[in-house]
């Protein structure tokens, strides 16, 4: 499938995007290419082949959760770039004046 110029535009548009004219060339040569491809698959026999949510058996990959001990609070802030009072030290992430409303 060949796209227009005026698809591609469209399609950019749609995504709220700004493209220059070379842009517009280069997917409307990209994008034509993708759907060639796709049209291509098209063309596969499917019918005998069924549905599938994923080609492999599901199975649980996680380790059975066992407690442990956990690591040394002085190894774990050695390796924070700073501590204070036994706690990793960082950089305010919200507004205090917004915390109080």
């Amino acid at each position: 499938m060949r796209l227009t110029r005026e698809q591609v535009r469209h399609v950019a548009e749609l995504a709220k995007l700004k493209l220059t004219d070379k842009e517009v060339s280069l997917f409307q040569e990209q994008l034509s290419s993708i759907l060639e491809h796709v049209d291509r698959l098209e063309e596969l026999e499917t019918e005998s082949i069924p549905p599938t949510a994923g080609v492999l058996s599901l199975r649980n990959v996680m380790r059975a959760d066992q407690p442990r001990p956990c690591f040394p609070r002085e190894d774990m802030l050695a390796n924070a770039p700073e501590s204070e009072d036994a706690f990793v030290k960082v950089k305010p992430v919200l507004d205090p004046d917004e915390l109080s409303r």
